[in-house]
Parts: structure tokens; C-alpha cells; sequence
């Protein structure tokens, strides 16, 4: 069979209409990263950013179309307020100022064509973001295993990995698998149990993604929207390092029931996690409390405890702050080696000191949730 090409795909697209019935979307010059992967394609559409929701019927339109070529899987097209080069800015009425929450003590105004505000995922309980002010801190490796430790603990889990720029979650659950897509919407994949979707599973793991900000918004859209999650009890966003426009619109317009940092003990990673939980406290997302990982080093030979990014400054920070303290994860070769290897932890040797840590973290995860649920 003959492999796909990238004109392949633009001659499927040169089929559909273009906004308004006028012209197609390759003539109108609307497409731009056209990426062929196997039989996985990709690619986006650029859209005045008011329009984004009325043009829907034209992004799916041009999924259907491409996903006629034989040997295609899977198509992604992405509404993205990005226009190509060479084209000039429509002439137009200021789009008016998206819907957002209540005044808080410091204006924070969601970017434009983002996730229509508090969507509703169906069949999904209670999600929670764990996030951090910087990379680095091994918030990805706390996400998935404080949700294996939720899912010890009798729940349905699903986790969400909401890095796009670097996912994780393929690598630390051991999938590799592509989504499949039943009646237009995708499959979540499974490892060890939890459900999870990831940009990862969509793309090469040497493939960068260099998209801008609209392009970002609109994936992680489709991958909440477009997914048959349900059921869960609880959904785990892996959220990106920072407080840029991604972690913004994620926690303004999805109803997060509560958030948890992960930072390691020394100052330089505290001022980071401060400015990102003051993020979720500006939106009104509780905060459940900090994780402080990295702790201390084990040696793995003599058994010696060494505090080489100090310790505690996590607990203290909480306590100064006046939000719960989670507990504390060591730096340790254990946790290294089953993360790399695709076997976390918490499953790996769940009777391990490590796994009991991560499964008191999960307890306290819980009580917060039952108590901002009774607040």
C-alpha cells in the first residue's frame, strides 16, 4: 500500500468548503501542520477566535473527509486562532471579552477561543489538577502514582496528561498503543488500570510539538470533550510546568474540585510553586494541599539519609500558608528506575515504603475532597 502524503491530505482538504461556503480551506490558505504519521494525521485550521464554535461543523467536516483515505486510522484537526502567512486579518468587530468568574482580588482574563467555561465532563467525578511552579520538581511521577494510590484505595482513576509540549504518561505507564476512535469519539488507553490519554499517544516521542497557544487550548479541548472517560471517580490532570495560557484555561473553565502542588524542599522551587497555587487561588480552585518531593536522598547501599536540596521547606511553606501539608516523597533509586521502565512504583512494590507514602498522600487527597465537598 502506497504510504500517505502530506498532499494526499491537502487534496482531501481542497474538498471542503471554507467558512461562509465561500472557497475551500486549502485555496483559502486555512491549513497549516500537516503531519503524517503512519496512518495517524494531524493538522490545523486557522479560524477568527469568536468563530471557533460556529465553524465546529467545518473542523469535523474536514476530519471526515481526510479519514476517507485508505490505510488512515486516526484524523485530528484543530481549530486554532493562529492565521496562516500571507493572510490578511479579516475585517471585523472586536470580539467581545469571554465569560469568566467572579471578580477576584486580581483581574484574570482567560485567552481567547478557549475551553467554553466550566465544560462538564460526563460520568467523571471529582478532578483534580496536580500542578507545580517549574519543571523539573517530578510532577509527573507524583500524578501517577498518587492516582495508582487512589485507585488501591477502591476508586475509578483516569489521569489526563495536559503537558503537551512533553508528555509523560506513555513512558511512565508502559503504553505505547494508539487511541481508537468509536463513533467519532477516542478511546482512552489503560495502563495498570487507571484510563489515560496522552498528546504522547497521538505523536512520535521524538516528535516536538511546536504549536502556539490556540493550537494547545483546542487539543486539550478535543482530549476532555472528545473521549469517552466515563465512568470515574476521580480524573488526575498532569497539568504543564508554569502558569501560562493552558494551565489558565484549565483551571478557569473546567470544574476542578481542588488542586495540589508538588514542589521540592529548597526556596528556589518554593517561589515557583507559590505563584502557582496563588494561580488556582485567584481562580477559586481549593487548593488540597502541597506534596514535597524529593525530600531527602536514601542511599541504596549503606541506608544513609542525606537532605541534598535541604528539607521541609514544603511543610513550611504550608503551614505558613495555611493550607494542608500531603507529606513527603524521598529521592530515591527505586522510584527512578520503575518510573524509566514503565512500572510505577506504587505497583512495582506497593508494599514498599514509598507506596505507603503515596498511598497516606492519597488518603489525605481524599479527606480534603470530602471536606471542600461538605464546605
Amino acid at each position: 500500500m502506497t504510504a500517505i502524503t502530506q498532499q494526499d491530505v491537502l487534496d482531501r482538504l481542497a474538498k471542503v468548503r471554507g467558512p461562509d461556503r465561500t472557497g475551500d480551506l486549502v485555496s483559502l490558505g486555512l491549513i497549516s501542520g500537516v503531519s503524517v504519521q503512519g496512518d495517524k494525521v494531524s493538522f490545523s485550521i486557522s479560524v477568527p477566535a469568536e468563530r471557533a464554535a460556529e465553524l465546529e461543523p467545518m473542523r469535523q467536516a474536514a476530519e471526515k473527509s481526510v479519514s476517507e483515505l485508505a490505510g488512515i486510522d486516526k484524523v485530528m484537526a484543530i481549530l486554532t486562532a493562529e492565521r496562516a502567512q500571507g493572510q490578511a486579518a479579516p475585517s471585523q468587530a472586536p470580539a467581545p471579552e469571554p465569560p469568566r468568574l467572579k471578580p477576584v482580588s486580581q483581574k484574570v482574563t482567560p485567552p481567547k477561543g478557549g475551553i467554553k467555561p466550566k465544560m462538564e465532563i460526563p460520568g467523571v467525578g471529582a478532578i483534580i489538577a496536580v500542578a507545580s511552579g517549574k519543571g523539573g520538581v517530578g510532577k509527573s511521577t507524583t500524578s501517577v502514582n498518587l492516582a495508582l494510590a487512589l485507585q488501591a484505595q477502591g476508586m475509578k482513576v483516569g489521569v489526563l496528561d495536559a503537558d503537551i509540549y512533553g508528555p509523560s504518561m506513555p513512558r511512565l505507564l508502559g503504553v505505547a498503543e494508539k487511541p481508537q476512535a468509536i463513533e467519532g469519539r477516542m478511546q482512552p488507553l489503560e495502563g495498570f488500570g487507571l484510563k489515560v490519554m496522552s498528546m504522547g499517544f497521538l505523536v512520535d516521542e521524538d516528535a516536538p510539538m511546536i504549536w502556539r497557544g490556540p493550537m494547545v487550548i483546542s487539543a486539550l479541548t478535543q482530549m476532555l470533550r472528545d473521549v469517552d472517560w466515563a465512568p470515574l471517580d476521580v480524573m488526575i490532570v498532569d497539568m504543564p510546568p508554569g502558569t501560562g495560557d493552558a494551565q489558565l484555561t484549565l483551571s478557569q473553565n473546567v470544574p476542578l474540585a481542588g488542586a495540589v502542588i508538588v514542589s521540592t524542599p529548597q526556596d528556589i522551587a518554593l517561589i515557583d510553586a507559590r505563584k502557582g497555587l496563588n494561580m488556582f487561588r485567584k481562580v477559586e480552585v481549593p487548593i488540597l494541599g502541597i506534596i514535597e518531593n524529593m525530600s531527602y536522598f536514601l542511599c541504596p547501599s549503606c541506608g544513609d539519609r542525606s537532605d541534598i536540596f535541604g528539607h521541609g521547606g514544603a511543610r513550611d511553606e504550608a503551614k505558613r500558608l495555611g493550607i494542608p501539608f500531603l507529606g513527603e516523597i524521598p529521592l530515591h533509586m527505586d522510584i527512578r528506575r520503575n518510573s524509566d521502565g514503565g512500572t510505577p512504583i506504587v505497583v512495582a512494590d506497593p508494599k514498599s515504603l514509598h507506596s505507603q507514602a503515596y498511598g497516606d498522600i492519597a488518603s489525605g487527597v481524599r479527606d480534603r475532597l470530602k471536606a471542600e465537598a461538605a464546605a
